[in-house]
Formats: C-alpha cells, sequence, structure tokens
C-alpha cells in the first residue's frame, strides 16, 4: 500500500494534484469544505438555469487533456469542448466594438479599423507575446521556483522580456492608440493583476490565446470538475465533501495529517494545500512554524482585487450578445486605480459578461438565457460595506446592461443570486476577500510567491493561483505539474 496523501481543497488545483499523486503511487484522499466540488469553479442550479460560479474561459486545454491521459483515458469521451469566437467582443463607453480573436487576418483588419497605423506595432507585439509565451508558460510555467538560483538563471530572460516592467507599459512600447492599448492590455485583470503594475511576462497571454484557443465545455465549467472526479475515483483516491480542514498537524516539523473542523484526525505522510496561499499559512499552521511566511509579512503582501458577480437567468434570450463581452467604462487608468490602489468603490464600473448560453442552450430553460456579470471591485482591505452596498450596485449594474446590451433587463429576470467579497472570504476561505489570491507584480512572482514546496514545513506542497505560477486556470493546473518535480515519487517511501 503507497504513501497517504491529504489534498485540501477541491479547486482546479487540488483535483489537478490529486490525480498526479495518484498516477505517482500514492492513496489519495481529497478533503473539501464546500458541499460540492469546485471551488472557485464550483456550479449551482437554480429555477432551472445552472451557473457557473467562477472560471468560464478555458484555454491551454492540453493540461486537461495530460490529466486524463495519466488514467489511461480521453478527455474527448467526457468533456466536450467548444472553440468560441470572437474570444471577447470588447465594447468601449461610447459603444463602439472590437472583436478579439485567434484569427490573425481578422485580428489584423480589427486593428486597422481602429488605428492603422498600428497594424505593424501589433504585429511585433504578437511577435514579442509568443516569445514570452514560450519562455514564461512553456518552458517556466511548470517549473520550481524553489532557490534564489532558480531565479538567478531566469533572471536574464525575465530582463529582456520586460517582466520588470508593466503590462500596460509594454504594450504602449508597440501600440499607440488609446482604445487598442486597452484590448491588448486588460489581460491581468483576468488574474486579478493591474495592468498598469502587473509584470510584463503576463504579455504571454494573448498568444497563448492564439495558439491554442479559447473555449467552453460543454453544460459548463462543471463538467470538467465531475470529470476530475471521476478520474480520481478511477484511481481508487477518496473524496470527502463537507470536511473542511481546521489545522494542518505537524510532527516534529513535519506536515503528518490534518484535523477537520469536526475534530476528526486524519494521519498521512505529505499535505498538499490548494487553499489560499495565505490563508493556509495565517489559519492552517502556529505561527511559530513559520519563518518566511510570518503573520507580518503576509499581512504587508498585495493582494488581488475583490469580484462583484451577478448570476442571473431571463425569460427571454438576447442572441445579439457574444458569449464573452467586456463592456468597458469611461476611466481605466483611474478605475483600477480606485480598485488596487485607494480601494474604494467606484460609481462608475467597467464589466466581464457571461452568456454561455450563447454555446449551450441547455444551460437555462427554453426561450431564456442564463448569464453572470462581474465587476473588479477592491478587496475587503477597503472601508466598502458589502451588506449595505451590494443591492444598491447590482442595481446600477442592471440599469447599465438594460441601457446597453440588454433592453428591458429588469423585466425578463427570473432569478437572481450575488457574490461579493465578503463570499470570497467566508465560503472559499479567500484572504481579504481578494479574489486571485497574491497581486501579480514581479515581486510576488515566482520564487518570490510562496512556494510550491513550502519553505517553511517539510511535507507540505501548496498548488493554486497563490503559488507558482499564479492564478487562471492555465496557472492552477501548472501548480500541480510542479508537484511532479518536488514531491518524491512514492517509491522513495519503500
Amino acid at each position: 500500500m503507497g504513501p497517504h496523501a491529504i489534498v485540501i481543497g477541491a479547486g482546479f488545483g487540488g483535483l489537478a494534484a490529486a490525480i498526479r499523486l495518484g498516477a505517482r503511487g500514492y492513496r489519495v484522499t481529497l478533503v473539501e469544505k464546500l458541499e460540492a466540488l469546485g471551488g472557485r469553479a464550483f456550479v449551482f442550479r437554480q429555477d432551472g438555469f445552472t451557473f457557473d460560479a467562477g472560471p468560464t474561459i478555458i484555454t491551454a486545454p492540453f493540461l486537461f487533456e495530460e490529466l486524463w491521459r495519466l488514467c489511461g483515458r480521453d478527455m474527448a469521451d467526457d468533456v466536450t469542448l467548444t472553440p468560441v469566437s470572437p474570444f471577447y467582443r470588447i465594447r468601449f463607453h461610447d459603444g463602439t466594438c472590437f472583436d478579439y480573436s485567434g484569427d490573425p487576418a481578422a485580428m489584423r483588419a480589427e486593428v486597422a479599423r481602429f488605428s492603422p497605423a498600428d497594424v505593424d506595432g501589433y504585429e511585433r507585439y504578437m511577435r514579442h507575446s509568443e516569445t514570452t509565451c514560450r519562455i514564461g508558460f512553456e518552458e517556466l510555467g511548470h517549473v520550481p521556483f524553489g532557490t534564489w538560483t532558480d531565479m538567478l538563471k531566469v533572471a536574464p530572460d525575465l530582463l529582456r522580456l520586460g517582466g520588470h516592467r508593466s503590462v500596460y507599459s509594454v504594450v504602449s512600447r508597440f501600440i499607440k492608440d488609446p482604445k487598442l492599448r486597452v484590448v491588448f492590455s486588460f489581460h491581468p485583470l483576468l488574474i486579478g493583476g493591474n495592468p498598469f503594475t502587473a509584470s510584463a511576462i503576463y504579455t504571454l497571454i494573448p498568444f497563448l490565446e492564439r495558439r491554442w484557443g479559447v473555449h467552453f465545455a460543454q453544460g459548463g465549467t462543471g463538467r470538467l470538475v465531475a470529470g476530475l472526479a471521476n478520474l480520481i475515483a478511477g484511481q481508487g483516491g477518496v473524496i470527502r465533501c463537507n470536511s473542511e480542514v481546521a489545522q494542518i498537524l505537524l510532527t516534529k516539523g513535519r506536515a503528518s495529517g490534518v484535523r477537520l473542523a469536526s475534530g476528526e484526525v486524519l494521519q498521512s505522510d505529505i499535505v498538499v494545500s490548494n487553499a489560499d496561499s495565505a490563508w493556509t499559512y495565517r489559519k492552517l499552521l502556529p505561527p511559530d512554524q513559520r519563518r518566511r511566511w510570518s503573520d507580518g509579512r503576509l499581512q504587508r503582501a498585495r493582494y488581488s482585487m475583490g469580484l462583484f458577480v451577478w448570476y442571473f437567468g431571463t425569460d427571454r434570450r438576447y442572441d445579439d450578445v457574444a458569449h464573452h463581452t467586456i463592456l468597458l467604462g469611461p476611466r481605466y487608468r483611474d478605475l483600477l486605480k480606485d480598485i488596487f490602489k485607494r480601494k474604494v468603490l467606484s460609481e462608475d464600473f467597467s464589466l466581464y459578461l457571461h452568456r454561455p448560453t450563447a454555446s449551450d442552450p441547455s444551460l437555462a430553460p427554453p426561450g431564456g438565457d442564463a448569464f453572470y456579470v462581474l465587476s473588479p471591485v477592491p478587496h475587503l482591505g477597503g472601508a466598502t460595506d458589502w451588506q449595505t452596498a451590494a443591492e444598491p450596485y447590482r442595481q446600477a449594474i442592471m440599469q447599465h446592461l438594460s441601457n446597453t446590451l440588454l433592453p428591458g433587463l429588469e423585466r425578463h429576470i427570473v432569478t437572481s443570486r450575488l457574490m461579493t467579497p465578503l463570499d470570497f472570504k467566508e465560503r472559499l476561505c479567500a484572504w481579504n476577500g481578494a479574489a486571485f489570491g497574491l497581486e501579480p507584480v514581479l515581486l510576488q512572482s515566482a520564487w518570490f510567491r510562496p512556494h510550491n514546496r513550502s519553505e517553511d514545513i517539510p511535507g507540505l506542497y501548496l498548488v493554486g493561483a497563490g503559488t507558482h505560477p499564479g492564478a487562471g486556470v492555465p496557472g492552477v493546473l501548472s501548480s500541480a505539474k510542479v508537484l511532479d518535480r518536488v514531491v518524491p515519487h512514492a517509491a522513495a517511501y519503500g
């Protein structure tokens, strides 16, 4: 019988970690606080509608396909991924739209429609993105940064790619039109970053999307969660929901199991935490056992923005609305300052509108549409009282959508649900209610981020958005892939 691994949290990182450990000979027990699997990717059903609570954009699908292959299976037998085109429809405040896709010719035409003088700069930017993607994602995304020498080895590449600069500043080197600078710099927001401070290593995202596409899982992202759970069960792994971890147990300073909130103790040879990294260190481990990730250091760290998410269903269809729409407000830089620096809730907003029924009508009753609209907001380090602010904010968003993309929306809503940063903190154990963990700035990336193999606790490993390489579905899946490099093979336990 192989060594026992306990995995805390059944988000994509925890599910992928469980599969990779199972494939390497570990007996795996996956414990999840919530009543269902998925973490930020959990699913809820309400009044005949199916809503994916979190990730809606699937890029780099080969990272999922690898997990199926580890189990001798073919993902296509369980999950159907449909390419989405355009990837995003970006709507500016003045009503002009940019259709962002993976078609090079169509993208050149869209750029030329806004600014013919920027077509050459766009082409050069995409070549830069390709190089950054090759180095930052393909070569380094699944490589551990366990020592400072690991960082030193790649420092020349990071500097050459402008990793010390911001995404927006690098985009501005290639593109001059103000609207196009927004179009090609918004991507860090998908992983919790401010385009004006996020490391330019994240300029890799546009080429990553072009190369592997943007996809939607038919039936919703929850189909991927269910498929991964079936793989774990097929390996003989144990999955336990409604099993919140209260403490990671230590024996002679080494992780040796967990104590659940119920008081039950589970012993193990290693522990892998898919919980938020700050939550893991500050809530699940004693302060006197932590040197690098002390309370003070984690308190001083910079955290990603929070999210306000409104899920709603309508009794009519809006067939002219794309699968993914980004509705930009009147401000860009100053709104991001309000969110990340001032931490105040602004009267204006920019929104991401997800209409999954554009690709899969089965997610709503006949004749209806399912939506979620997401607004980046300050995390709980600000002064916003979401108990009182949530409903007025929802109404303002509803009115804006009614005035722009969804005419008469207020008359057609038949189901509704909200998530605020408070829910991210209380339900998902996100420190400060920050939806993506630590903010992706240079000095909180790679070696500077909490390591996949804990620096403080032998036998403890971290996966998910709060560790290397960072947030976003590809980053989270890659964090689990790092385990193949840092966790001993089961045979090492004799």
